[in-house]
């Protein structure tokens, strides 16, 4: 009887996604505060409530077993809302969102820390140094194996090093995804 018990429990825990791997995301502020204790770099997904690729990243890319453990163990993952109203402390300033509307459907007013980071589509996924300085922002929905390149690229610091088209170019080929 206690076999069947244990075998119900582990069929709930599996069926409910609760023994699934996910990404530990967190807030700007939270990733900051974090990176103190701790220096590591910032992976942030800039979505937004209407946006269809972003709805995509989350489900076909942000549920890849070697993605999550990749960006779990070389990054704070921070999810960011780009029409939001969660107040960001950056650089000694506090971005928020004075225009957002909230009985408003669908778009919205660009929350100010998205506009500083000068986002312009979403989704974006931005990079940001163990100090917090940006590095890059990329836009558009990107599957797993799109999205293994920035990731490993940046985590050791490759990135430093592709100062030309040609040796980004370069680079492209010789890498060999393991997503």
């Amino acid at each position: 009887m206690k076999q069947v018990r244990i075998f119900w429990v582990l069929l709930l825990l599996l069926s409910t996604g609760l023994g699934q791997a996910q990404i530990k995301w967190m807030t700007m502020n939270e990733a900051l505060a974090a990176q103190k204790r701790v220096p590591k770099k910032i992976f942030m997904d800039v979505y937004t409530e209407w946006c269809g690729p972003c709805k995509l990243l989350d489900k076909k890319t942000f549920t890849h077993k070697k993605l999550i453990r990749f960006i779990n163990e070389h990054y704070y993952a921070v999810k960011f809302n780009g029409e939001g109203t969660e107040p960001v402390t950056y650089n000694n300033f506090t971005y928020t969102n004075p225009n957002y509307q909230p009985e408003r459907k669908g778009r919205n007013a660009q929350h100010f820390f998205a506009d500083a980071l000068k986002i312009n589509a979403y989704p974006s996924l931005v990079f940001f140094t163990e100090t917090g300085a940006v590095i890059q922002a990329i836009p558009g929905y990107r599957s797993p194996e799109d999205l293994e390149i920035f990731l490993k690229m940046i985590a050791n610091d490759d990135y430093k090093e592709l100062t030309t088209q040609e040796s980004w170019e370069a680079y492209q080929q010789s890498f060999k995804g393991k997503f």
